[in-house]
């Protein structure tokens, strides 16, 4: 899903695959998310109608011209709303996809396993 606030940046939310192409999902058994507690997707799916509604409400701000300083400020909760998303599907990739490929003893997928969380922590530290 990609919402586009005028006049900010753009801002894409993709809850299948985390932004990674199908053969990134191939890798992984059950998928980024098909292995995730009923629950916590669940609450993820939750937030990120919530994460949907806040940006449709920056848009409105931005259309009705209201003050810069309360349009940042809701940013930074979408921004902050965001990250603890992001760090939950983490947590369950941690503890699903990639404790599988340790009890697995796979050397191989271990290792992609790992290089793939570095890289997405690489680029969520950006």
């Amino acid at each position: 899903m990609m919402v586009i606030v005028p006049g900010m940046a753009v801002i894409v939310v993709c809850v299948r695959g985390v932004g990674h192409d199908e053969t990134l999902a191939m890798d992984t058994i059950g998928g980024y998310i098909d292995g995730m507690k009923q629950d916590s997707k669940s609450g993820n799916l939750k937030r990120l109608s919530r994460i949907e509604g806040q940006v449709r409400g920056l848009a409105r701000m931005v259309e009705e011209d209201r003050y810069c300083i309360d349009i940042v400020t809701q940013i930074g909760a979408v921004r902050a709303a965001l990250r603890r998303v992001e760090e939950e599907i983490l947590r369950e990739h941690v503890a699903h996809c990639v404790e599988h490929a340790i009890s697995s003893g796979d050397k191989a997928d271990q290792r992609r396993k790992v290089a793939e969380l570095m890289d997405v922590m690489g680029r969520a530290g950006r």
